[in-house]
């Protein structure tokens, strides 16, 4: 069972507002305490383990804020401060003038036994790579990881620390990492530097890095690897197969590529000639997918795992829960099977595309010509303004590459994401041919549909039957053009 060894709630109550602290004293399940809202102009509100609750009809204002800013630590540049020697977050909202308006008061807790679930696979020295929902509690696991890997395996340890979040704020790291050494980032845009750095200038036996989220990231990741350190971090995901529709990320598990197959072996493996396969060795030899505090999912084979997973075959994998009394239960388990007879994806039956079209956010692109093209391929377009409902994020190639606060939310919410080559109306027809399906199309663009399907529930593909009134000499036509699009833009911004 999961043990809190340092909770330190009082420290954050002193920063709070006294009437708000008070009143969060009272609460009778105040130990379950996540995070303190105060967004000015509204009530102060308090979220708890399993539940949330507005703490009093009073508005925050601005001597509320001003009273919690003049009592933590400076913000940076990612809008993070903290409470020296503490794992509380504060993270602020700001308004066009850079003005301070909102606070999330995030509470940190360093708790131990909550590696117990995958100590065996970082004892060996194994590269391991945490995902899952935002507060499931990737952070609380690799700070435990990293103290258990400095004081009971006697490891050289040093932590990535970009917004202080694993080994609290101030010079002085928490004792919650242990022996481990902490090396804190000026900002996040140089994570990546600070990566290299460590490996170059200090012999760790280990790094430690917590939200791996943009290409440079990756390829250091890839570089430490390589090297001979182990390497132990989370990522932007839910889910392993989160990872492999992320242009970004993918690399971290090898990376995908559209490869065409011989007559001879696609006839062996009853496909189509076009299939996607893994580019090169993962940089993570194990992927954990964490559920909940008490529930993982592990990936011990990551090769086999996204192979498997790109030639739609069960995945085996392992989950593993602890019990009331600290014990670790394991049962092995697979995902159904995604082939039919015909080896082809069978895709979950839904509406037609036609009916319920999927929600489209645009970040960059010229609106009515996209909605020109919609017209001219008689296509149903909903187009939303709320990314948090979009099924599909479309951007152009020059935007994708600054890599926005846009797009790394599209990233953190797992919504697929369509890189344009430029802003033209050529572009976006093909863009329309891959999200509303048509006849031959190839297997990369069914399987990234598929994706799509299983994740936001949308239909991006049906069994569609040839045509009786198609001659000969048209289907060839549509056969060349497919084949001339080759790999689409999901993978290649």
């Amino acid at each position: 069972m999961q043990k809190v060894v340092s909770n330190e709630l009082a420290v954050l109550f002193d920063v709070l507002p006294p009437h708000i602290h008070d009143l969060l004293y009272q609460q009778p399940d105040c130990s379950d305490l996540l995070e303190v809202i105060l967004d000015l102009g509204r009530p102060p509100e308090a979220r708890f383990l399993h539940r949330e609750s507005i703490l009093n009809s009073r508005e925050v204002d601005c001597n509320d804020i001003d009273y919690v800013v003049s009592r933590v630590g400076e913000f940076t540049g990612d809008n993070r401060a903290g409470i020296e020697r503490t794992l509380h977050r504060i993270s602020a909202i700001r308004n066009r003038n850079g003005h301070i308006i909102g606070l999330t008061c995030r509470v940190g807790r360093a708790v131990f036994g909550s590696v117990k679930m995958i100590q065996d696979l970082i004892e060996p020295g194994k590269n391991v790579l945490l995902l899952g929902r935002p507060g499931v509690g990737k952070t609380t696991m690799l700070r435990e990881v990293a103290r258990v890997l400095a004081d009971d395996f006697k490891k050289r340890v040093i932590v990535i620390d970009t917004s202080n979040e694993i080994a609290g704020d101030g010079d002085i790291p928490h004792p919650a990492i242990g022996h481990a050494r902490r090396m804190q980032v000026a900002t996040p845009v140089k994570q990546h530097a600070v990566m290299i750095e460590a490996v170059e200038n200090h012999m760790p036996e280990v790094i430690i890095i917590d939200e791996i989220g943009t290409e440079l990231e990756a390829q250091a990741a890839r570089t430490i690897a390589e090297r001979g350190v182990q390497l132990v971090g989370t990522a932007h995901g839910n889910t392993l197969e989160n990872l492999i529709m992320n242009p970004t990320l993918s690399d971290l598990i090898g990376g995908i590529q559209t490869v065409t197959l011989g007559d001879e072996e696609a006839r062996r493996r009853h496909t189509q000639k076009s299939v996607l396969e893994r580019k090169a060795p993962p940089t993570f030899d194990v992927v954990v997918e964490i559920m909940d505090y008490y529930k993982v999912v592990v990936h011990p084979n990551v090769i086999e795992a996204v192979d498997a997973t790109l030639h739609q075959q069960p995945v085996q994998a392992e989950l593993r829960s602890m019990g009331k009394n600290g014990e670790v239960r394991r049962e092995e388990v697979a995902s159904p099977s995604r082939l039919g007879n015909n080896q082809k994806l069978v895709l979950s039956e839904a509406k037609e595309p036609e009916e319920n079209p999927p929600r489209v956010y645009l970040f960059g692109v010229n609106r009515s010509r996209l909605e020109q093209a919609a017209m001219e391929k008689q296509r149903n377009l909903k187009v939303t303004g709320d990314i948090k409902q979009a099924d599909l994020f479309v951007t152009t190639r020059s935007y994708y590459r600054r890599k926005s606060q846009k797009i790394r939310d599209a990233e953190t919410l797992s919504i697929p994401i369509y890189v344009l080559r430029s802003n033209n109306i050529a572009q976006m027809r093909q863009c329309l041919d891959t999200v509303y399906p048509v006849a031959s199309e190839s297997s990369y663009i069914h399987h990234l549909q598929h994706l799509l399907t299983r994740h936001h529930n949308f239909n991006s593909s049906k069994e569609n039957a040839e045509p009786a009134n198609i001659n000969n000499k048209s289907l060839s036509r549509a056969k060349r053009r497919n084949k001339r699009r080759g790999k689409e833009n999901w993978d290649n911004p």
